[in-house]
């Protein structure tokens, strides 16, 4: 394509290096659909005939269809995938074919075309992690009067609700459907029609551009459209959370899995056995889901890596954001299919989770606030109670064991009913501050999270509506 400037042929070592035809087939579709866009705006600004417009899109859409088949076999010499489509059109309709990239560089044929497929993948992604919240919206529903150990640091804290559980998990989630809503509205601006990186001498209407594209505006500097990579780092900021989020719930449940916790119970159809032990059910799709976190991380850090290297306008590293792009979609797209299925048959045995409570001491903290209650400074009860399980675990003695009368010998204002405040389904209740494990409390928070859960579908549903579609 720049035989004019150049005496010697690209050597085929450099060929097969600069090839990106691995990485950008995956966006033919896309590609074809912008050319069509550039062929419109083209017979708008008078620089294409009738004929000759319609021509190029009658073959363009050919060409998705036998790529869509698999019958479109690209060619590495021709080295991406716009020469690729550019070659056969051109083939075809002669230098009716050769006029389509008239005002228009691959800079910002590459920058459209990967900001169309990212945007479609978004949906498709959002709408499987659409699911995944719902998934956690019925667990927490199933599980609200289940009540479980709570953990800090791994130890013992409070008592809480299953539901709370899940719906701490369903926030951070819920947080990721934002983030990747706003990669979204970050693609949503079209750069074609800016050119190399200065724009162009012709008449081009980039708001027609981007209206065919179903983009809500154009990118408003022709230097920085060619450039900005932001909308694929916003993307993999989301992907980079989701996957700390999507580990941290897998290990949740793989440590109350195992046998020392044992509350937890996962279904057989997602794990797997040992090769020796007999005896073993290892939790390998959760592990498999905590282990893909790494690579999301790191297509993050691959991404600003790049970017903080390069100088601005267009250079030839970003031929290499598609790679690891790619990867994450299809990453957060394996973890988003297995994880709904998993998780909605996951059971809770509250009898071994109430094996927990025993020895009392995980409702130390409604012992302390029972005395601030009864108007003892909280550092006072704090330090009573800690006197209190103290004197438990030299005596060998559960803290719900003591009588009202033992309660105030260690703490004269103790009330006769703190003992009866001692238990699971009592701790839980009380704690009815919003946001709070008691049941009404978790109630709440699902009722809140299927409006925005709902408000999720129908947002994507709007994207899904403006994307362009091929033609016919």
């Amino acid at each position: 394509m720049w035989k004019g400037r150049f005496s010697q042929d690209v050597n085929e070592v450099v060929r097969r290096f600069t090839q990106s035809l691995d990485l950008d087939w995956r966006t033919v579709q896309a590609d074809i659909r912008g050319s069509i866009a550039h062929a419109r705006a083209l017979l708008r600004a008078r620089l294409l005939t009738p004929g000759e417009a319609s021509d190029i899109e009658r073959e363009l859409v050919k060409i998705a269809g036998e790529a869509a088949r698999g019958e479109f076999v690209p060619d590495e010499s021709l080295e991406d995938v716009h020469m690729n489509v550019e070659s056969l059109l051109t083939s075809r309709l002669g230098d009716t074919g050769a006029k389509l990239h008239t005002g228009r560089s691959r800079n910002d044929q590459s920058a459209t075309s990967v900001r169309l497929a990212l945007r479609d993948e978004i949906i498709g992604i959002g709408n499987m992690l659409a699911s995944l919240l719902e998934t956690l919206l019925e667990r927490a529903a199933r599980h609200i009067d289940v009540v479980v150990p709570g953990y800090t640091h791994l130890q013992q804290a409070q008592p809480i609700s299953m539901g709370q559980f899940w719906m701490a998990h369903f926030q951070a989630f819920s947080r990721d459907a934002s983030r990747l809503l706003r990669a979204y509205e970050s693609s949503d601006e079209c750069p074609l029609g800016c050119g190399a990186l200065a724009g162009s001498t012709l008449p081009i209407d980039r708001e027609f551009s981007a209206g065919d594209l179903g983009f809500s505006g154009i990118s408003q500097n022709s230097v920085d459209a060619v450039a900005s990579r932001d909308h694929i780092v916003d993307f993999h900021h989301f992907a980079s959370l989701f996957g700390v989020h999507a580990s941290r719930l897998s290990e949740d449940l793989i440590i109350y899995f195992s046998s020392e916790f044992g509350w937890v119970k996962l279904p057989d159809a997602f794990c797997t056995g040992s090769s020796m032990m007999p005896q073993k059910k290892n939790p390998d799709v959760l592990e498999i889901v905590r282990g893909k976190c790494g690579q999301l991380v790191g297509a993050h850090v691959d991404a600003l890596v790049m970017l903080k290297g390069t100088p601005s306008s267009f250079d030839r590293d970003f031929q290499e954001d598609k790679r690891a792009l790619w990867c994450s979609c299809d990453a957060v797209r394996a973890m988003l299919e297995v994880m709904p299925p998993l998780l909605a048959n996951v059971e809770v045995d509250a009898e071994r989770a109430g094996r927990g409570f025993r020895d009392g001491f995980i409702f130390a903290t409604d012992a302390a606030e029972h005395l601030v209650e009864r108007g003892v400074p909280f550092r006072k009860s704090h330090e009573i109670v800690g006197g209190v399980v103290k004197w438990c675990i030299a005596n060998n003695r559960s803290l719900t064991s003591l009588s009202p009368q033992e309660w105030r010998k260690f703490a004269p204002q103790a009330g006769d009913e703190l003992p009866s405040l001692l238990t699971p389904e009592n701790s839980v209740s009380r704690r009815k501050t919003p946001g709070g494990t008691s049941p009404e409390q978790v109630r709440l928070q699902i009722d809140r999270g299927r409006k925005r859960t709902e408000s999720l579908r129908s947002t994507l549903n709007n994207y899904r509506d403006k994307y362009p579609h091929m033609p016919e």
